[in-house]
């Protein structure tokens, strides 16, 4: 059987760096050990390419940027280029993970051609319309809107059963969406004791404090203001907290650990893109914190979770969906107090807390090597239906 053509399509790529990104990356390096991949997707204004590194195809298009939001605005449809090489190219099937512009270009290619078509949810996007626009209205036409191309797919997928329900319950896509699991790339690592002293004297961590961590886009949807003032109410445990990422609300959240006061306790790390170095700090803390509720199944948690850090949620979050409560994570009201006073109990007992980390790594980490067979897999099942 000769190899199958995959188009990945996404609104977003490297050297910008999300879930979503790291989804379609991890898919594309893995499905090329079966498959011509070919990823679709923008290029940042002003920014310089070496897409040569990358096992798989990068077809990239022109786009605008934003300066009110994190992300550049794609114009396939003004690119003649783009759309010159998406035509040079026969593929089999095409998974769109995100609906917008690149999205739609996917979708419209998969109709011409006659194709399975799949899209994967991977955000809420009633929230994200939301937050843009300030009202309901707008936000449930634009969430309409976006159903009613995702109703011209074959199939949808998402991470997770509560976030099926929200689209199908709630966004009236047309069937339950089917479970594809979320994965990661990240393996334990191997001197823990050696990494752990490196994080420590970067970051002047003292015997006695313990170490609580944020990964992720510093961005007020995140909640990470949660974070934030639960630290104002911890008053009996010793901590370094440390929020890796970056993203456009840095300098609000800088000004808020002014106000607090916490900038002895509290630490904005960066961006840090070396994925050993990303384990180094999973494996150094004793904690990881990720109070979105914003967020479908993200895969920080397991990459946390690959390193055997149990992470604390939020009540009623998507992500939250395969938490079992002090099991193999933990789960508490989306309130400061009532956060910050359970993120002290945990540390306090050493005890259940070990015994919670050891579930989180036997319940929570999934190789990605694993899921893609299953994705591949699923794809041979959509192409010959097709056929049929």
């Amino acid at each position: 059987m000769s190899k199958i053509n995959i188009g990945l399509f996404v609104d977003t790529f490297y050297p910008m760096i999300d879930g979503v990104i790291m989804v379609v990356d991890n898919y594309a390096k893995r499905l090329s050990k079966y498959a011509n991949v070919y990823v679709f997707a923008p290029a940042s204004p002003g920014e310089v390419y070496d897409d040569t590194k990358f096992n798989y195809n990068v077809i990239r298009c022109k786009s605008l940027g934003l300066s009110f939001i994190d992300y550049s605005l794609p114009i396939p449809d003004l690119d003649s280029t783009f759309k010159n090489d998406l035509r040079g190219i026969k593929l089999d099937i095409v998974h769109i993970h995100s609906p917008f512009t690149v999205g739609r270009m996917g979708i419209n290619y998969a109709v011409k051609h006659n194709i399975p078509l799949v899209a994967t949810f991977h955000s809420q996007y009633r929230q994200d319309f939301y937050r843009a626009t300030k009202t309901n209205f707008l936000s449930n036409h634009l969430t309409r809107a976006i159903i009613k191309m995702f109703n011209k797919c074959d199939e949808c997928w998402t991470m997770n059963k509560a976030m099926a329900d929200i689209f199908y319950k709630e966004y009236g896509y047309k069937t339950m969406p089917k479970i594809i699991n979320n994965a990661t790339d990240m393996e334990p690592i191997k001197d823990i004791k050696e990494s752990n002293k490196k994080i420590d004297k970067e970051y002047d961590i003292k015997k006695d404090e313990k170490v609580l961590l944020y990964i992720g886009r510093i961005n007020k949807l995140k909640n990470i203001d949660l974070i934030i003032e639960s630290l104002t109410h911890i008053k009996n445990t010793k901590y370094k907290m440390l929020l890796v990422g970056s993203g456009q609300d840095e300098r609000y959240f800088n000004n808020l650990i002014d106000k607090y006061k916490l900038n002895d306790k509290v630490i904005m790390c960066g961006k840090i893109l070396n994925r050993k170095m990303l384990a180094e700090y999973y494996a150094r803390a004793d904690l990881f914190l990720f109070p979105s509720m914003y967020d479908s199944n993200s895969l920080v948690q397991i990459e946390a979770a690959s390193q055997k850090t149990p992470t604390l949620f939020v009540k009623d979050s998507a992500t939250s969906y395969y938490i079992k409560d002090n099991i193999n994570g933990y789960i508490e009201e989306n309130n400061s107090i009532k956060y910050a006073k359970r993120i002290e109990e945990i540390l306090a007992d050493e005890k259940k807390l070990k015994e919670v980390s050891e579930n989180a790594f036997k319940e929570l980490y999934i190789s990605w090597d694993e899921e893609v067979k299953n994705i591949y897999n699923e794809y041979l099942r959509l192409i010959e239906s097709r056929k049929i």
